[in-house]
């Protein structure tokens, strides 16, 4: 299955039943979509999680159809404003964009006006005046996004901000996960690598505590914070989760297996004692993986380090969920998107 073959537009003779669900949120009780913008899931609530995990469902149904387009955000500007490279995360959003019909707009920092020192507030200013709905944002410093927000009239999708947050990505894992666990109430999900400096990690702890799951963190110690309640220690205010640095011990029952990718420029910050070192304590293997429940499921937010973080018998192994986390990532966006522009005004220019 793929983006350009799924999706179900209106015909000559009416619009299908399909396309007219699409263009309304589905019905969670007691939940009416209001955010203007994406920013991390921090904020919200479990039912607003549950209603973008039910919508990405619906759009899942579409991609699934022949004809690769349905005109939900016609005449809409979506924006991709990425100052960081990326791959899965970019081609998602853009994918999911056009199968909404909404025109696109790809923007590098590399070829944009930023290489000549446009400011980000200057940016904003001249997408505003372009007319975009929606930006998507990738950016290397935390809180970014947030700034870009405070500068636009237009919804505001955060892509990934330094060590901050990127809560698609945290979405379409659970998406992922509910597909093959339909209750993450109690399940036991370990999260291993460098959590210090993930994003991913910070915006799946709020994700996975919001579905009722146990979250157990683990780590070198100069890669895990060293306090994760709220309001102390972690500056970011994480909810309590479990930390245990003995992998073997971390992964005993474990419903979930996530492993980060190890970032090389740790080791040149001292932060580690060697790459050898941490694939001797903390590469996922299958003998490892073994410790585990029988049915348990392996993630990856990508891109892998194959032989590092994880052994390349796990990464395409039978557990090994990561091209389904790429293949929902677009139904996710789809959601995302759809919520954020279908259901607000259009953007003055």
């Amino acid at each position: 299955m793929t983006a350009s073959r799924g999706l179900q537009q209106r015909g000559a003779a009416g619009t299908s039943a399909s396309v007219a669900e699409a263009k309304r949120p589905p019905e969670t009780p007691g939940v009416t979509w209001r955010r203007k913008h994406i920013l991390d899931l921090d904020d919200f609530t479990a039912e607003e999680v549950e209603l973008v995990l039910q919508t990405a469902a619906a759009m899942a149904q579409v991609l699934r159809r022949g004809i690769p387009r349905v005109p939900t955000l016609r005449g809409r500007t979506i924006v991709t404003l990425f100052y960081e490279a990326s791959t899965r995360t970019r081609v998602a959003f853009e994918l999911a964009a056009k199968a909404l019909s909404a025109d696109v707009v790809s923007v590098a920092a590399q070829t944009s006006s930023a290489s000549k020192g446009e400011s980000l507030v200057d940016t904003a200013r001249t997408l505003r005046a372009m007319g975009a709905d929606v930006i998507v944002m990738r950016h290397p410093s935390a809180g970014a996004p947030y700034l870009l927000a405070e500068q636009q009239e237009a919804s505001v999708i955060n892509a990934g901000d330094g060590w901050h947050a990127h809560p698609s990505q945290a979405l379409l894992d659970l998406y992922t996960l509910r597909q093959h666990l339909a209750d993450l109430q109690g399940r036991k999900v370990v999260i291993v690598g460098d959590i210090l400096h993930s994003r991913v990690a910070r915006s799946n702890v709020w994700g996975l505590t919001h579905a009722g799951a146990h979250v157990v963190l683990c780590g070198p110690p100069t890669l895990v914070p060293s306090d994760l309640g709220p309001g102390a220690g972690d500056p970011l205010g994480l909810p309590p989760v479990e930390v245990e640095p003995v992998l073997d011990r971390a992964l005993e029952a474990a419903d979930v297996v996530m492993a980060l990718r190890l970032q090389r420029e740790r080791q040149q910050a001292g932060l580690l004692t060697g790459i050898a070192d941490y694939i001797k304590h903390y590469q996922v293997t299958a003998s490892r993986l073994a410790r585990a429940k029988p049915g348990v499921l392996f993630m990856h937010p990508g891109p892998m380090n194959e032989g590092i973080e994880v052994a390349p018998e796990v990464a395409r192994g039978p557990h090994s969920m990561v091209e389904e986390q790429v293949s929902n990532g677009v139904a996710v966006r789809m959601a995302l998107l759809y919520l954020i522009a279908g259901t607000q005004p259009r953007a003055p220019s």
